[in-house]
């Protein structure tokens, strides 16, 4: 049976508890993760609606559109329902050309963190992601020191990871509590992913077996993104089996391969919203699993 909820930083003094479905907010921004949406109105309705249906987490970025997320969540949702939990993720930012960049130096990773208070109009972010981005020249502990420094004053309650190898994160859990991890992760992207530049290998299986045995959730981003185009047949014959979208197995494999996955689908369709929240009724049984586990 799926979990209803999930403890994030279950053994700190502060754990937040939150539904095991959440709602990631990057497909609210306009093309290419950029500028305006293109049905604000909608935008809206979308946040509005998560919180009507139950769900307390939300997922951000300040480089989202130009702050566009976090101004949305703000615009909705302000003054915050007490047990709303909203995840902002810091390390990049983006170019006038739209490219993504690094920007994780101590400075920046402040900088961004101060960006996020003001727009989400909070005090403190009770949960940022350090993301990694490829290419950067800034060691990778310099950059989680400067996390839990802000971590100390206040302005953070609890510090994630993602994008990170194994290696990554163990070496985050060596420096401080790692209360989540947000990855790639879906039916279709469960191996360890060569980096480009031949460097160590990132995500995939290992990262979530850490993830469990250290009680920390993993929150897959691009789980739909990834799986989608790639058509694995299995995933056809459990939807019909369901009378389901591929969609919705694709989000109900999730919610069944792990309790401790914190899905957030995203979309910019309200009626697709509603259809992903569907898949939480799909109870895949252990036959099911079986024959969608197998190797890809």
């Amino acid at each position: 049976m799926i979990t209803d909820e999930i403890t994030i930083a279950a053994e700190s003094k502060n754990p937040l508890k939150v539904k095991r479905f959440g709602y990631g907010t990057m497909r609210l921004t306009g093309p290419g993760i950029w500028g305006e949406p293109a049905n604000r109105l909608e935008a809206l309705q979308i946040l509005k609606q998560c919180i009507r249906a139950g769900i307390n987490f939300l997922d951000t970025a300040d480089y989202y559109g130009e702050d566009l997320t976090n101004r949305l969540i703000a615009e909705a949702l302000y003054p915050y329902p007490p047990d709303l939990v909203i995840c902002t993720k810091v390390g990049g930012a983006r170019k006038p050309d739209k490219s993504w960049v690094p920007f994780n130096r101590p400075e920046n990773l402040r900088s961004s963190i101060e960006n996020n208070l003001h727009t989400l109009k909070t005090e403190q972010v009770q949960l940022v992601h350090f993301r990694v981005i490829h290419g950067s020249e800034v060691p990778f502990k310099e950059s989680m020191q400067a996390m839990f420094e802000m971590q100390k004053e206040g302005k953070i309650l609890h510090v994630g990871v993602s994008n990170v190898s194994p290696d990554e994160l163990q070496t985050a859990m060596g420096m401080g509590n790692i209360a989540t991890v947000e990855n790639m992760y879906g039916h279709a992207q469960r191996t360890s992913v060569q980096l480009a530049h031949g460097g160590e290998t990132r995500g995939g299986e290992e990262v979530l077996h850490i993830c469990e045995e250290n009680k920390i959730p993993l929150i897959p981003y691009f789980s739909l993104f990834q799986s989608m185009p790639k058509k694995d047949e299995r995933i056809s014959v459990i939807a019909k089996k369901y009378g389901a979208t591929e969609a919705q197995i694709n989000l109900a494999w999730l919610l069944h391969r792990s309790p401790w996955i914190l899905p957030i689908p995203g979309t910019s369709s309200l009626q697709h919203f509603e259809e992903n929240l569907k898949a939480i009724e799909i109870d895949l049984s252990e036959e099911d699993m079986v024959f969608l586990n197998g190797e890809l």
